[in-house]
């Protein structure tokens, strides 16, 4: 038989069990440790790494470790992603075992969630100038480096093709799994990373947001090339900063300098609010994007 007809009889048997399937659909919502699906299933550790494995070798889940944690999730990309897609789409949604589950997993997570701080006026005004970005131009693959608690991803997400989400505190990952999987974004993923050097290939994401990091970086200039580096032809680099206690021309300054530096060609940066701004935002693009559309 051909490959691909050996890959889909290998999957279709790791699919055959229904552990296993149970485990497909949660950590198609979400990505799940090792220890929240023994939580969820009532089963014991060992026997749950024995099906994760198979799946692993099934090309249905993919793995990644952070810190003491291993997690799992659906493989979002790949050389056979719509195969992959085409099959997963005969697990049935409906199945009441699947909502257990997750509600479950809801639950677990919720009993780890110490809160979000409350959302201001500024910050609705952010998202609303967030949002409107998204309306002229599509984001396709988002990354949001330094994600935090996930607010901008649980606002962007169902609007992108996938979002990723960097930020070094586990505590504000940790928090971000459990707010983005009550939002119901199963395109969203998070990932423990250094802005000055991401696991990440070259050109990967259509639009990636410097999230409020660059005032305070030891070296902007490093993170806005790396950031740079992952961005692909015609895509977007957005500038965020919260400007509570410094002046509105300072920042505005340095964006067009780092801009200047880096080669990018920024568009006026915008205040939210335009009264009183406690954000400053701004959209850079390539030079040589822009020299070629002109």
């Amino acid at each position: 038989m051909s490959p691909d007809t050996e890959r889909l009889i290998g999957r279709l048997k790791a699919l055959a069990d229904p552990v296993r399937m149970r485990l497909v659909a949660l950590c198609g919502v979400t990505e799940c440790s090792v220890s929240e699906l023994t939580l969820v299933t009532g089963l014991s550790q060992p026997r749950i790494s024995q099906h994760l494995k198979a799946l692993c070798d099934a090309n249905l889940l993919e793995r990644f470790r952070e810190g003491h944690f291993v997690f799992y999730r659906v493989q979002a990309a790949g050389a056979d992603s719509a195969a992959r897609r085409q099959l997963l789409t005969l697990v049935p949604s409906e199945e009441p075992q699947f909502a257990r589950d997750l509600a479950k997993l809801r639950d677990i997570r919720a009993e780890g969630d110490v809160g979000a701080d409350a959302v201001t006026e500024s910050d609705r005004s952010l998202y609303r100038a967030l949002v409107e970005l998204t309306v002229a131009r599509p984001l396709g693959d988002l990354l949001d480096i330094g994600s935090g608690q996930g607010r901008i991803l649980k606002l962007l997400a169902t609007r992108a093709q996938r979002s990723v989400g960097v930020d070094v505190d586990s505590d504000q990952r940790r928090l971000a799994r459990a707010e983005l999987l009550l939002a119901g974004t199963p395109n969203c993923a998070l990932r423990n990373g250094d802005m000055y050097e991401l696991p990440f290939a070259d050109g990967e994401f259509d639009t990636i947001i410097l999230d409020d990091v660059l005032l305070d970086a030891s070296d902007p200039m490093a993170a806005i090339r790396e950031a740079k580096r992952l961005l692909s032809p015609g895509g977007r680099l957005l500038l965020l900063a919260s400007i509570d206690d410094r002046e509105v021309t300072e920042v505005r300054s340095r964006f067009a300098a780092w801009a200047s530096e880096s080669g990018l060609r920024l568009a006026p940066p915008r205040q939210i609010p335009s009264k009183a701004p406690k954000w400053l935002l701004a959209v850079a693009t390539t030079a040589a994007q822009e020299s070629a559309v002109a």
